[in-house]
């Protein structure tokens, strides 16, 4: 992969609003009719949530090789709202219109935003994102999982054990001249192969191998490929579309074309609660967040029980309980999170009703603009922790 940049950026280019919004519909009109739509997501998706590009005219790179430096906080990675964009294709996601999505940010907003794990191909990795080579355990976390690099940028190591066999855990970004991750290469490049249609947004295509994803779909003769960014791209000879505008201005037409609302954004967290009968007056109450598909997601800073002096105040969340429960009681549960959004303590009340070691799984959403959290039990088959 190329870390260079020039440096003066290469001059960005505007359409006139009205050429945005023709091109806007005829994209609306090749999505309708798309049988196996992709998108391939750069930094620019995510410069309207404050964090900034590489390429650009205040991207990394281009200071970098101004011998500036960037005024930015990882913090703000943390604190970002998914934009328009980012909500605009978890939308058509839902409705089955996006088939699947291929990023180069590692900035996690995608996975935050709502599209689904096996739904995308974070090629660089992601900020959140933790694994075990030993065993194959990932870990989401809601602070920045990232190995510090004090002794090599090939050590990748974070300085956390994985709960299952006390392996080191490695962060999932991919530094220069390191191998994609095989699997979701490969997942990326097999949906292209069958796409016939491939939306490029904020992406200066200039990063191998990522860039060979979309152009799979350029070079083919059915298929289209849709180009959105400010700057050239070296893939642009192979568009059918060609959009100089900000994702965000592009994605509130289309989907406007397409009649279907962008959703505001949910931050949407899932909680698992198990109780553990060790006698009739001695239980420990476990509780831990979820993913959608059971990977183990760190979001909470503490629980407290209702009546017990003690606080967990770290993983594994687990409180002893010295009292019978035969009684289906409710188990008043305090839940204080890291707090990126400002999110309050919420209470959710767990009722026991006897049988030990299963699991129960709550959905808890907060919205943001509101400051609202809103709770509820789930049904359904329950997770074994990956």
């Amino acid at each position: 992969m190329d870390l260079t940049a020039p440096k003066i950026a290469e001059r960005e280019h505007f359409d006139p609003l009205e050429v945005v919004d023709q091109l806007a519909t005829d994209l609306a009109d090749q999505i309708k009719s798309s049988k196996h739509f992709i998108a391939f997501t750069g930094a620019g998706v995510s410069t309207s949530a404050g964090i900034p590009d590489f390429r650009g005219p205040e991207g990394a790179w281009t200071l970098r090789a101004q011998g500036r430096e960037l005024n930015f906080k990882s913090s703000t990675t943390l604190q970002a709202i998914p934009s328009p964009t980012h909500m605009a294709l978890v939308e058509l996601q839902n409705r089955g219109i996006l088939k699947y999505l291929v990023s180069q940010n590692c900035d996690g907003l995608h996975r935050r935003s709502g599209i689904l794990p096996d739904r995308i191909s974070e090629l660089h990795g992601n900020s959140n994102r933790e694994y075990c080579k030993d065993c194959g355990k990932e870990f989401i976390r809601d602070f920045r999982a990232v190995s510090t690099y004090e002794k090599s940028i090939k050590d990748h190591r974070t300085g956390r054990k994985c709960t299952r066999c006390g392996s080191a855990l490695h962060d999932t970004i991919i530094n220069f001249g390191e191998d994609l991750p095989e699997r979701a290469f490969r997942l990326a490049y097999d949906n292209a192969k069958k796409a016939d249609l491939c939306l490029v947004l904020g992406s200066s295509l200039t990063v191998t191998p990522a860039n060979t994803i979309p152009e799979v779909v350029g070079q083919r003769k059915k298929a289209k490929l849709a180009i959105c960014n400010l700057q050239r791209t070296p893939l642009d000879d192979n568009a059918h579309l060609l959009i100089h505008t900000r994702t965000d201005d592009l994605m509130i037409r289309v989907m406007d074309k397409l009649d279907i609302p962008i959703p505001i954004f949910i931050l949407r967290r899932r909680l698992a609660v198990e109780v553990e009968s060790q006698a009739a007056d001695r239980h420990q109450l476990k509780v831990y967040g979820v993913d959608v598909d059971g990977t183990p997601v760190s979001f909470l800073r503490s629980v407290k029980l209702e009546h017990s002096r003690r606080v967990a105040r770290s993983e594994p969340f687990v409180i002893s309980i010295r009292d019978s429960l035969d009684h289906g009681p409710l188990l008043k549960l305090e839940l204080e999170f890291m707090g990126h959004y400002g999110e309050p303590n919420v209470a959710i009340a767990h009722e026991f009703n006897g049988e030990a070691n299963r699991q129960c799984l709550y959905l808890l959403e907060y919205n943001h603009q509101n400051g609202e959290w809103k709770t509820s039990k789930q049904d359904g088959q329950a997770w074994e922790p990956r």
